[in-house]
């Protein structure tokens, strides 16, 4: 018996007949066992690998087989646009069995969820955020809702475990098991990691002690695989990326990425201006202009769509010819997904353009690509010590049962991992503070939750992640989407001309209680601009451009302009790396000790030199600034001077608690505490501490 003899014969017919596929991919079949086994698994394929079929069809056939009635299967996405764009597939699939698939998300309305509680689908599709809403509403029974649950599919797993979205993903499930009574079966879906068996056994949670774990990752099959082409470009401006993509592959279909969507949006004005045909997606826009500007790319020719990372995840956009990436994006892993896009049809190349418009970027596109044909792809790490998403699941905990005995809670959660030896302080701090209730021992939503979480029917508590505040921006009744309220707070000469979905729009009222902002077209010149910050670079990504700085040249091709640009780059910091060690630039302002570490290392070689460096100077990934006084010997000394196995965490202003979500919820030391041990690297500090050090004087 083969593995596709396993499917249910409905499934297995329609494979053939329906979609008039003669075999399945590599992974689908490699799939099909140990998900019909039971096994918790991790399918591990490239973008377009297959990898919701590999899910699906044997979900598919393991509801037919155990005749699973309800709610049965759970298929959660990070984005809305993804599980909007794999809906109807699903459901096809779906209603070869006869069975139903349903969507609930945010942007759900309110008819679709009446519909889906009086009729509840074999599979739904939602996000995390959602699934714990319907957990806590009062117009849904979880314990009605969720009592045959028996599998939940986590796609893009890997965008989950990175943050803070992960651990409360966790959590979640632990609860759903608990009122399925039984443990559910985790399937991850996932583009190539570093470290799968690692992702796979913090998917698991508790169930890793009960379930066996598979990781599912076939070898590519013989034959010809698509030939890669990657070039690597310097256009030294946004406008000059513009007038290159207007001139390139006229007649075909481009995606080009931002890593930021005030870049997208100078982008795709920019491309209008040209006469280039343009689409916009990013998420400050409102759900149907996204929509509308996927579709429309989808069916177009002769485009471009200009994204950030929302379309890195698998949305289809279509037959797509070229991807273009402005700058470097974040990780190789991020590359991959994007690179990915490409190459589907056969005969065609897997491709990406880099248009570097900085210096900075081009080194970092010049490392990215090094580790990239290393074979490096970087492992996915959760966050440590997420104390406050335990604070947030108390609370949402009690907010769906009601009341909760305070020595019972924990059996929710089981050994899960983001609760540990402080979580006692955390419940006695909530109750002292008032976010719980105590009476005779049980715990209960308290006044201060009430106050801070109560509107909107606690979704702020609901949401992990952390949003800087944006008004509405409306076109008569049509929502545009979201901006920042500082574009509308700067001073501005004449009208005020905001950028948003890559058209100018000229402000005609701001309603400043609602937080709506009224605009009509113009040909006025505007901006964007979004509160944000950027990432901290990795130890790997920072020491690949020291590398480049230091002659390793990726293998793709260059155009002259990038030539001609690294070359003046490597003149101009020539003494900003040394084969042998770091190097410490000593300037008239300051010292600049160039580390390469990325940004947590350097903060923990900070902390744990406090005499050297200048106080409350802004990290960097590359370098660390000390004392303009400092000598060459002193600093030495007090290199020696450092115990490198015991590196303290970095120091933490306690206004940074503010950008914790939910560390408002935490007793103040401890919200201090995680951000420390979240902003430290004491594995990379130590390497660069005991490592030589050279001395350069600054011309």
């Amino acid at each position: 018996m083969t593995a596709v003899d396993r499917l249910h014969p409905g499934v297995a017919h329609h494979i053939v007949n329906t979609l008039g596929w003669r075999t399945l991919r590599p992974l689908q079949e490699a799939a099909i066992e140990p998900v019909l086994a039971g096994d918790d698994a991790l399918l591990l394929a490239p973008t377009a690998g297959g990898k919701t079929e590999a899910a699906v069809f044997p979900a598919l056939t393991a509801m037919a087989e155990g005749a699973w009635t309800g709610i049965s299967v759970l298929y959660l996405c990070p984005l809305r646009a993804l599980l909007n764009n794999l809906h109807p597939r699903i459901a096809g699939y779906a209603s070869w069995l006869g069975c139903t698939a349903g969507l609930w998300h945010g942007d759900t309305s309110a008819t679709q969820r009446r519909r889906l509680r009086l009729e509840r689908p074999d599979i739904l599709l939602t996000t995390p955020e959602s699934l714990e809403a319907m957990l806590v509403s009062t117009l849904t029974d979880p314990r009605q809702v969720f009592a045959d649950l028996r599998m939940v599919i986590v796609d893009e797993v890997h965008a989950f475990a990175g943050d803070d979205r992960g651990w409360h993903l966790l959590a979640v499930l632990e609860r759903l098991s608990r009122i399925a009574g039984r443990r559910v079966q985790r399937i991850g879906l996932s583009a190539t990691v570093g470290n799968p068996g690692d992702l796979l056994h913090w998917l698991q949670g508790t169930n890793a002690a009960h379930r066996p774990g598979t990781v599912v990752a076939p070898s590519a099959p013989p034959g010809p695989t698509p030939a890669i082409d990657v070039t690597l470009d310097y256009v030294g401006g946004v406008d000059n990326a513009a007038t290159v993509i207007a001139a390139l592959h006229r007649g075909e279909k481009r995606l080009a990425f931002c890593d930021s969507r005030a870049q997208v949006e100078q982008l795709a004005l920019a491309l209008r201006a040209k006469g280039v045909r343009t689409f916009v997606s990013h998420s400050s826009l409102a759900a149907d202009e996204r929509r509308q500007a996927e579709q429309a790319f989808a069916e177009a020719r002769d485009c471009v769509i200009v994204a950030t990372a929302t379309l890195e995840l698998g949305v289809d956009v279509g037959d797509l010819d070229r991807v273009i990436q402005l700058d470097a994006p974040r990780t190789v892993a991020s590359f991959l997904q994007r690179l990915g896009r490409t190459g589907r049809r056969p005969g065609t190349d897997r491709n990406t353009l880099f248009l570097a418009t900085k210096h900075d970027t081009l080194l970092k596109a010049a490392g990215l690509l090094n580790l990239w044909l290393d074979g490096y792809v970087e492992p996915v790490v959760p966050p440590p010590r997420p104390r406050h998403i335990a604070a947030q699941q108390i609370l949402a905990l009690c907010l769906q049962e009601h009341r909760i005995g305070g020595g019972t809670w924990p059996s929710w959660y089981g050994d899960l991992a983001i609760f540990d030896q402080t979580t006692p302080a955390i419940v006695e701090w909530l109750v002292q503070s008032g976010h719980l209730d105590r009476d005779t021992g049980m715990l209960a939503i308290g006044p201060q939750t009430e106050r801070r979480y109560g509107r909107r029917h606690f979704m702020e508590l609901l949401t992990v992640f952390a949003a800087a505040p944006e008004f509405t921006v409306l076109h008569g009744r049509r929502e545009v989407g979201s901006t920042d309220a500082i574009v509308l707070t700067m001073k501005v000469d004449g009208p005020r001309v905001i950028v948003l979905g890559g058209r100018a729009w000229k402000v005609t009222h701001i309603d400043w209680n609602r937080q709506r902002c009224y605009v009509e077209p113009t040909d006025l010149p505007g901006r964007s601009l979004w509160h944000g910050f950027l990432p901290p670079e990795s130890w790997s990504l920072a020491q690949a451009q020291r590398r480049v700085l230091l002659g390793a040249d990726p293998d793709v091709t260059w155009s002259n302009r990038s030539v001609q640009a690294l070359a003046a780059v490597r003149r101009e910091r020539a003494d900003h790396a040394w084969a042998g060690g770091s190097v410490v630039e000593a300037r008239e302002d300051e010292h600049r000790w160039w580390t390469w570490a990325g940004r947590r290392a350097n903060a923990t070689i900070a902390a744990a030199l406090p005499k050297a460096v200048v106080d409350g100077a802004r990290l960097d990934d590359h370098m660390v600034r000390l004392r303009r006084d400092l000598t060459a010997g002193e600093l030495r000394h007090l290199v020696d001077a450092v115990d490198v196995e015991r590196l303290a965490a970095p120091d933490i202003d306690e206004r940074a608690v503010a950008g914790l979500k939910f560390g408002d919820v935490l007793p103040p030391h401890l919200a201090v505490a995680t951000l420390a041990e979240r902003a430290a690297d004491p594995v990379g500090a130590a390497e660069i501490l005991s490592a030589p050090l050279r001395w350069v004087n600054s011309p």
